[in-house]
């Protein structure tokens, strides 16, 4: 499968979290064998937690797939750019590739703030950003026009 097959799968998740009232973004995670081992997406509101980030749960997931903490030779896909805590959770688990969609201007952690990834930390994945952007961009604006 190629980065935007794995895209799409975060997209639908995405619509998950908008359709229970959450801020829709979706994450996956595909292993070196591009077999997805985690998914995630925002269920902050559900859970009352600001932990609740669709990568921290696709990491969780991942992690519990594998046993084990370490995701070297996965690749985690989300539709929206990691915020500092995602970040800091893809080095943490040393995941080797990230994959997003539209950037995040507020928060995000990979360019529009800052570049967590740049910093003198021990583990750098590789990154792409930009893939199906606007339709990452498309299901964020669509949710945040119908709550405003």
């Amino acid at each position: 499968m190629n980065h935007e097959s794995y895209m799409k799968q975060a997209l639908e998740l995405a619509r998950q979290a908008a359709a229970e009232g959450e801020v829709p973004v979706g994450c996956v995670i595909a292993d070196g064998e591009g077999r997805v081992i985690g998914r995630g997406r925002n269920r902050r509101e559900r859970t009352k937690s600001a932990l609740a980030h669709a990568e921290m749960e696709a990491i969780a997931q991942a992690c519990a797939h594998l046993g084990d903490w370490r995701l070297t030779g996965c690749t985690l896909y989300v539709t929206l750019e990691p915020c500092p805590m995602c970040a800091g959770a893809i080095i943490n688990a040393r995941i080797s590739t990230l994959v997003y969609g539209s950037r995040e201007e507020n928060t995000g952690a990979c360019v529009s703030i800052i570049n967590l990834f740049e910093e003198r930390f021990g583990h750098k994945p590789a990154i792409y950003g930009g893939v199906l952007a606007k339709e990452c961009a498309d299901i964020l604006t669509d949710f945040f026009k119908g709550v405003r």
